[in-house]
């Protein structure tokens, strides 16, 4: 079947080669090819085809603002500048409390093609073994999608890019080429001034955090728990819907050196955020995480931002409370690595805003050792759930009275030969015209609750910020 593509050529009829137009043209005439082949030509077993032309530099953001294909997703690293935005599912591997399954099973087959260029990309809840809050379901236990269209910018260079699940999406051609004519290339959408809250509620408030804390204190003195890490949500509602990708670009802009997602499932809900923290970084065999634990802001001049860091390098509490982060990722990772090390002394990890102290464990993993093993063995670390990890879980769910969902779970992509995983912090749900934001503090002997409340104050301030609001304080 033959199809007319002149609704993808420019003024004239004539795509100028290297615009956007004629980038759509060269992708559906490779799309159509491919899924005008013989169907007997392809195993029967699925696999997956990527398909590229290079585009412009553009507003990954913008972009997405313009298109109606949902699922949405936007995903940036903190170290190596590559950025992907991208739109539909050409494949999902999700599980839910309805529905469970193993990752192991489930996580893509499709990958074994051995294309480092295809990546799923998705996230896990924090604690799939709570009760799923009702804003939380349309995210599952777990997540992951090939999307069907990326916009990813790499070495410099941007590419537009379908990927294909054959034989399957022979069925589904005619349906593809609409979508890639429906995309999007326009002029970069007007400025847009993102809506003021007109309310905001606190979960827990302040008196509860208080007693949550010192019931932690004393569970600290009997040598129950060594350390927890206690969330709060900030609710903010808003007169009208919030565009979460307008607000996902504002984030990154007002937030370098770290990494930045956007997961928009459905239109108008959207799970948003700037981690600082890396969970780890897979290449072939070799692995590189970090623990990152003990906060400080940044100062006002130069004498002030050099206190706060010999504050921080010296505070036996913050040392105490990295300890357990860093320890544990590295009793986490020694049965699936051949070899495994880390850094023996912490160091401080400067952001525009705030500082951290981190500490970097290298290995090589054995073998047969998946991401989803990785992930099991990883997930939760003390710098989100606390330590032990099962007591800690256990004072989590007594104490919060919320379902973090995604929050502080493991928000990434996974490839043939490499993967990359963010801690879900300092970020953020949308549903319609609500925003909730999510922090917590880590708990351990000598907190304060008055200490720890501002801390997640500032936290949230990189959200907070850009609507114009100044944090809340207590005590």
């Amino acid at each position: 079947m033959s199809r007319d593509y002149s609704g993808l050529i420019s003024e004239g009829n004539v795509a100028f080669r290297g615009s956007p137009e004629h980038a759509l043209w060269n992708l559906a005439e490779s799309v159509s090819r491919t899924l005008s082949e013989d169907p007997t030509l392809w195993e029967s077993e699925a696999q997956a085809v990527r398909l590229e032309v290079p585009v412009g530099r553009m507003d990954l953001f913008a972009w997405l603002r313009e298109q109606r294909i949902t699922p949405k997703l936007y995903w940036s690293g903190r170290d190596d500048r590559s950025e992907v935005a991208a739109l539909g599912a050409a494949d999902l591997c999700e599980a839910t409390a309805e529905d469970p399954g193993d990752m192991r099973k489930r996580l893509p087959s499709l990958l074994a093609s051995g294309d480092p260029r295809l990546r799923y990309y998705g996230g896990l809840r924090f604690d799939a073994g709570r009760d799923t809050g009702e804003e939380w379901t349309l995210f599952g236990d777990y997540r992951f999608v090939l999307p069907r269209y990326e916009l990813r910018v790499q070495a410099g260079e941007t590419v537009l890019a379908c990927n294909l699940v054959l034989p399957r999406d022979i069925e589904n051609r005619d349906d593809i080429l609409e979508e890639i004519e429906d995309l999007s290339f326009g002029p970069k959408p007007s400025a847009k001034d993102l809506p003021k809250p007109i309310s905001r509620t606190d979960e827990p408030e302040f008196p509860v955090w208080k007693r949550n804390i010192e019931r932690a204190l004393s569970a600290f003195e009997e040598r129950r728990l060594g350390k927890v890490v206690f969330a709060r949500r900030a609710n903010f509602g808003f007169d009208k819907d919030l565009d979460p990708a307008l607000l996902a670009g504002k984030l990154k802009d007002a937030t370098p050196d770290c990494f930045h997602f956007y997961v928009e499932p459905e239109p108008g809900v959207a799970f948003i955020g700037a981690s600082p923290e890396r969970l780890y970084r897979r290449e072939e065999r070799k692995i590189l995480s970090e623990a990152v634990a003990g906060t400080r802001p940044r100062g006002d001049s130069e004498t002030d931002d050099e206190d706060l860091r010999e504050d921080l390098l010296s505070s036996d509490k913050d040392r105490m409370e990295h300890a357990y982060v860093r320890d544990s990722i590295r009793e986490g990772l020694a049965p699936l690595c051949r070899s495994l090390e880390a850094d023996s002394r912490m160091s401080e990890m400067k952001l525009s805003r705030r500082r951290h102290l981190v500490s970097g464990i290298r290995g090589t993993l054995h073998e047969d050792v998946s991401d989803a093993d990785i992930l099991e063995a990883m997930h939760p670390t003390p710098a989100v759930g606390g330590h032990p990890k099962k007591e800690a879980l256990r004072e989590i769910g007594n104490s919060e009275t919320f379902d973090r969902g995604w929050y502080a779970g493991p928000v990434g992509w996974i490839g043939a030969d490499a993967a990359e995983f963010a801690v879900g912090i300092r970020s953020g749900l949308v549903s319609g015209p609500n925003l909730s934001l999510y922090s917590g503090a880590g708990i351990v002997s000598g907190s304060v609750p008055e200490e720890e409340w501002a801390e997640i104050e500032q936290k949230i301030s990189d959200f907070t910020r850009i609507f114009g609001l100044e944090p809340d304080s207590q005590g």
